[in-house]
């Protein structure tokens, strides 16, 4: 049986480390689908686990689970009252600013399927998402009408949780995230998918920074990028802060 890495666990709340291509619980539109993070956990403890927060199924990193009912209603809270640090690392086509912020609201998109029951028509929801880019390249590698490829790795900490937010603001900004099939940049990841051999989307929640919610201390979960994140790293010469103290 597959197992989730678990980055924290007490007996109020459990922290894993969600992979790429993994459903956070099961919806409409993927009721064949067996690899469910809830599910998984569920077995891995021999307990019922709570959904808090979710990531989308291309993102990889931290993604937090209670083990009481007590504790999924405030750690829903301390979500939904944006009291939550979330930071997430990308790799974006072309050069992002050194620091920013995008705060374009975001329409909600609703499937016919899994949203049936969502209220139809809603107003543009706030939408916040601060930027810091870590690092820049510019890779000799023809990819599309550019005779260069160029580059950015960026920490991200988006302020609101809308549906797929950080993958939006960046292909507002223009500057996609590579990978991102949906919002992405086409001749980009077949660069990524054929000539470097990587197929992930690049958007790992790298860090989630919280009161808990039963003692109100202070605690940190983070996840590792990655083994593909850390190739792409590699072979385009990008580095993070951690790269770079480290050297």
């Amino acid at each position: 049986m597959r197992k989730l890495e678990i980055l924290y666990q007490d007996e109020h709340i459990v922290a894993v480390n969600k992979p790429v291509g993994m459903l956070v619980h099961r919806t409409k539109l993927a009721t064949q689908v067996r690899e469910i993070a809830m599910r998984i956990l569920r077995k891995q403890l021999r307990q019922i686990v709570y959904s808090v927060h979710r990531l989308d199924r291309p993102t990889s990193g931290v993604l937090l689970f209670a083990l009481t009912q007590e504790a999924a209603r405030a750690s829903c809270e301390l979500f939904e009252q944006h009291i939550v640090e979330k930071e997430y690392l990308a790799i974006t086509r072309g050069y992002v600013d050194d620091v920013g912020s995008t705060d374009m609201p975001l329409q909600e998109h609703l499937d016919r399927i899994a949203d049936e029951f969502a209220e139809p028509g809603k107003e543009p929801q706030e939408a916040l998402t601060h930027y810091r880019t870590l690092s820049r390249v510019e890779y000799p590698q023809p990819v599309g009408r550019y005779a260069t490829a160029r580059y950015s790795l960026v920490q991200l900490n988006p302020k609101t949780g809308r549906r797929h937010q950080i993958r939006r603001h960046l292909k507002h900004l223009n500057h996609p995230v590579i990978g991102d099939r949906k919002h992405g940049d086409r001749d980009h990841n077949e660069f990524f998918r054929e000539q470097l051999q990587l197929n992930r989307m690049m958007l790992v929640a790298k860090r989630l920074v919280m009161p808990h919610p039963i003692t109100e201390e202070r605690i940190e979960f983070i996840a590792p990028t990655g083994e593909q994140f850390d190739q792409a790293l590699e072979v385009l010469g990008l580095k993070s802060d951690e790269t770079e103290t480290a050297t």
